[in-house]
């Protein structure tokens, strides 16, 4: 209660307060003193981002839902409002640069969920290529009997037909697993080779949707615009995303099942490693939203 006290007081009185004395002190409104004095990237970014949405000025506010087209226009139309020169080039080239990030994240959204609500499709060809493909990359020196096979269970499907497992994150799951098993050949082949231990090991491919799941989340709370507002110094893509989900897939190489063998030093049978095991994958955040910025 007292936190929401807090934030409606900060909101409404104390922040206008401190920006009009900034200002004075100043001479500068508060986006001149963001793009001017951070270095581009997350920081700098998500302030920018923060301001405009907290405005007053509907022209400011309505600068975080432009398309990418319209960017140029927006950046002009708010050096405009807030009375900047439109010589001033570097808060021009700054601000033109946060508002393609804030522009990109949220079409790159768009894009991922509309990929996400595509189901899994038997009677679709391209859907049916992936698949197979992804059964290749994998397991290239033994052939797939049949469509509907129990073998799919040796790359970690859960039963004889692949296509009940990508329910959740429908046709981005698949296209996920595809990508990281098409660049990362050599890692996917030996992360597949750790999840197969009789004793230790764990779904391959389960635990690479519910990676998928968790990547997604991410970009939906906004949690990744940490990640991607650091690495994407313009329109972030569905490459980047792909390439974030491989960074996950490329941490928990090993991890998992070391983690197993750890907690039982004596290698007695346990309950198969799965995407529950969370430590590892905080410590995956810790690297990627705090050692970005260092």
């Amino acid at each position: 209660m007292w936190a929401q006290v807090w934030g409606f007081l900060y909101n409404n009185f104390l922040r206008l307060w401190l920006k009009w004395v900034l200002r004075l002190l100043t001479g500068k409104c508060e986006l001149q003193r963001l793009l001017g004095g951070a270095e581009a990237g997350a920081l700098r970014t998500l302030s920018v981002e923060h301001s405009l949405e907290a405005s007053k000025n509907k022209v400011l506010r309505n600068a975080v839902h432009v398309e990418e087209t319209e960017v140029e226009k927006c950046v002009r139309d708010i050096m405009k409002e807030k009375r900047i020169e439109q010589k001033d080039t570097r808060f021009k080239t700054n601000l033109h640069i946060s508002l393609l990030q804030i522009s990109g994240y949220k079409k790159l959204y768009l894009n991922v969920e509309n990929l996400r609500k595509v189901p899994y499709d038997s009677e679709n060809e391209e859907h049916e290529e992936q698949l197979i493909e992804l059964w290749h990359l994998l397991m290239p020196h033994e052939n797939l009997k049949a469509r509907i096979s129990k073998q799919w269970c040796d790359i970690g499907f859960q039963g004889e037909d692949p296509k009940t497992d990508f329910r959740g994150m429908g046709l981005l799951g698949l296209v996920n697993l595809v990508y990281f098993s098409k660049h990362y050949t050599n890692e996917a082949r030996q992360i597949l080779s750790r999840s197969n231990h009789p004793k230790l090991g764990y779904s391959y491919a389960i635990v690479g949707i519910n990676l998928t799941e968790m990547a997604y989340s991410l970009l939906k709370n906004g949690t990744l615009k940490g990640h991607l507002y650091n690495m994407v110094s313009g329109l972030p893509q569905m490459e980047h995303f792909h390439q974030f989900y491989c960074i996950f897939m490329l941490f928990s190489k090993g991890q998992l099942f070391e983690k197993e063998v750890e907690q039982n030093p004596t290698n007695k049978p346990t309950q198969k490693a799965t995407h529950k095991s969370q430590e590892p994958l905080d410590c995956c955040f810790t690297f990627i939203f705090l050692g970005a910025e260092t």
